[in-house]
């Protein structure tokens, strides 16, 4: 087995997908996770970006971007912006996964985050596990046609 490090886009399944390789960090607000560390040059180090984060991304004709993030910790509004400068396609039809705002550490940036989310105007949103109850109630109230509770086990299929 080799392993091959490429931090830049990938795509997959016969360009049906692409996943974003590094997602750069330019929403200001977003700064990553304060109290990550890392294992450099010996010893535990501040590390608050977490670069290896990445998303999946979809362009469902006729509808737009289907954005499936892991934890998100790059944060979900760069998340959104790094797919629709990779793609070329503005509008996002459904974003999918964790946001990482959960926790008191992260409550500062919750009201920011809905705000820009409202910009991108997604079809459906479906906040999960790191998004944590206070964003996850705020983007229920804020996306109430567009919010799509889930849990483990939850099918969704999304298609043109």
């Amino acid at each position: 087995m080799q392993i091959i490090e490429e931090r830049g886009p990938t795509v997959l399944v016969g360009n049906k997908a692409l996943v974003t390789g590094q997602i750069p960090r330019t929403t200001p607000y977003e700064k990553g996770s304060p109290r990550q560390v890392a294992w450099i040059d010996g010893k535990w180090q501040p590390d608050p970006w977490i670069h290896d984060d990445q998303a999946i991304v979809m362009n469902v004709k006729d509808r737009g971007l289907v954005v499936l993030t892991g934890c998100g910790h790059a944060g979900v509004i760069n998340t959104l912006k790094c797919a629709r400068e990779l793609t070329g396609v503005n509008q996002i039809h459904a974003v999918i996964g964790g946001f990482h705002l959960t926790g008191p550490i992260f409550e500062p940036i919750v009201a920011p985050t809905v705000r820009a989310l409202k910009e991108f105007n997604p079809g459906i949103i479906v906040p999960q596990h790191c998004t944590g109850w206070k964003a996850t109630h705020l983007i229920a109230r804020e996306f109430a046609e567009a919010f799509i509770p889930t849990s483990v086990g939850t099918t969704m299929v999304i298609g043109a």
